[in-house]
């Protein structure tokens, strides 16, 4: 099927928006700076519901936002001559966030997700609208956002509609400009907006589904190396893996207590050191023995909130929505606005992120605790006048500590707003910037367990560790050396860091564990 681009060149890495179904990663490569091809038979249907809505104007029909007010000025009627003024008055008023910016990652993730939603062609506007919202993505024009003041929607979306419209700020070309000058620069044409296109834009969960996207996107990136971390603490402590035998994990059958069982089976075969010391302890802690169990279950939540959030993102959560039956237009008001679910899903994720991060940091732990690893204390060989990797275990510690605050829920905070209107808000914008924040320091904590960890497995040499470890060991030797003696950690620790964030070695450990199973 041919695709519209909104750019001169349509690159490889191309993600086509239109009706059928798109996927969290490709939201999340949008977001990345991915340019954008809207589906041609989406805007079609978009100007067909469009000519419906014009037709229902002329008419005098009434229309929730569009010939009324919105919330508890629902019973206020406009006239045909104000409908394009309240289209931009409402996101005037709507703008009001507060706090520090949204980064630009974000905004092209909420951007994406609002573009994805109007596509579906029941939200009842014209097909410029997406044009000129996928001109802003391809040419890197991205509207200036506070973060804060969201209860779910209507804030940050404002402010992305003030810009679309020519008022408000955006980036562009590394500056924060007037989004008119911004426009023009980039050659996008002045526009006003139609009937719909500003309550459109912030009537959605555009907000709570981009950050959510973002938060499971790079979740999902690290999984994979928190499993390779941990199964090389396992390793450097001589420990045992009978623990991690499919049949024992047959008999308690969750999805991911056996996924991640198969995984470390695969990461840890051909280890040299692990079968010198088979039989040199019977039973390790929990946080080595139960890495089946908790990232097992980490694992399963994941999945549970990647189904919901990819239901989200390819749902109409307008109000109303439009349909066409009959050659009649059917206007649906109702509540899918509502973040409930999301807002569940993410402080399960933020729960299950904070079980990461503290089996994590226990891990780091005991493999610096020379009474309890069997290693130099603190990982250096030369210790006394140095302290080797006595700290780094203490910032897991505040970033797992961190964590648990931010598994606490969110969804259960909901007020009173708009007059008693809406009288049950999801807070789901909180739920997913806590989610965001908690996967933010398990990269950090993960990050600083690998760093032992690789320092670890190196006092058991000429010993040739796992396969899946000595991959890992090489790719960190690129960035990293072995510590003899103190030097300044954080550049070690920010290596580590940059390494799980390009996803180098999630896509590599990935394949290895793909291409490999012992079943």
């Amino acid at each position: 099927m041919t695709t519209h681009t909104c750019s001169p060149t349509q690159p490889p890495a191309t993600v086509t928006l239109g009706r059928a179904k798109t996927t969290i990663d490709e939201l999340v490569r949008i977001a990345d700076g991915a340019p954008v091809a809207l589906a041609p038979d989406a805007l079609a249907q978009m100007d067909n519901v469009n000519r419906y809505i014009q037709r229902a104007i002329a008419d005098g029909q009434v229309i929730y936002g569009l010939t009324t007010g919105v919330g508890d000025l629902v019973t206020e009627r406009l006239g045909a001559d104000q409908i394009g003024l309240m289209q931009m008055n409402m996101l005037r008023s709507h703008a009001c966030g507060m706090g520090p910016d949204l980064s630009v990652r974000e905004v092209r993730a909420m951007m994406a997700v609002m573009l994805k939603s109007l596509l579906q062609g029941f939200s009842g506007v014209s097909s410029a609208l997406a044009l000129r919202m996928c001109q802003m993505l391809n040419q890197q024009v991205t509207p200036w956002s506070p973060a804060s003041g969201s209860v779910g929607y209507l804030i940050a979306t404002a402010h992305i509609g003030l810009s679309v419209f020519g008022e408000g700020q955006c980036w562009y070309q590394g500056q924060l400009l007037p989004s008119a000058e911004a426009l023009a620069q980039a050659g996008i044409a002045a526009r006003v907006p139609g009937p719909r296109e500003g309550h459109a834009l912030i009537s959605g969960t555009y907000e709570i589904t981009a950050l959510a996207c973002l938060a499971l996107g790079d979740f999902s990136q690290l999984l994979p190396v928190a499993d390779m971390a941990g199964g090389m603490c396992l390793e450097a402590l001589k420990g045992n893996t009978r623990g991690y035998d499919a049949r024992l994990h047959a008999l308690r059958p969750h999805v991911g207590q056996q996924e991640t069982a198969r995984i470390l089976r695969c990461l840890l075969r051909d280890s040299e050191i692990l079968t010198r010391y088979r039989d040199h302890r019977v039973q390790d802690a929990l946080s080595l023995r139960c890495i089946p169990q908790i990232h097992g279950a980490v694992r399963d939540q994941l999945a549970h909130c990647q189904q919901i959030v990819t239901t989200e993102l390819n749902a109409v959560t307008d109000n109303p929505v439009f349909l066409i039956e009959d050659d009649e237009l059917v206007i649906l008001p109702g509540g899918n606005g509502h973040g409930a679910p999301l807002a569940l899903a993410l402080d399960a994720l933020a729960v299950a992120i904070a079980q990461l991060s503290t089996a994590s940091q226990a891990r780091c732990d005991r493999i610096t605790n020379v009474h309890l690893s069997g290693l130099p204390a603190f990982l250096v060989g030369k210790s006394g006048a140095n302290s080797g990797m006595m700290i780094p275990p203490y910032v897991a510690a505040a970033l797992a500590g961190d964590n648990r605050s931010l598994a606490a829920p969110a969804s259960v905070h909901t007020v009173t707003t708009c007059a008693g209107q809406e009288d049950h808000i999801s807070m789901g914008v909180s739920s997913a910037r806590k989610a965001l924040k908690a996967v933010e320091n398990a990269v950090d904590i993960v990050a600083i367990e690998l760093l032992c960890a690789c320092q670890a497995i190196e006092f058991h040499r000429p010993l040739r560790a796992s396969t899946g470890t000595e991959l890992t060991l090489a790719l960190v030797r690129q960035q990293v050396a072995f510590r003899e003696t103190d030097t300044a950690l954080y550049p070690d620790m920010h290596a580590v860091r940059g390494l799980i964030c390009a996803s180098q070695l999630s896509r590599q450990l990935t394949a290895l564990f793909e291409e490999n199973t012992d079943e």
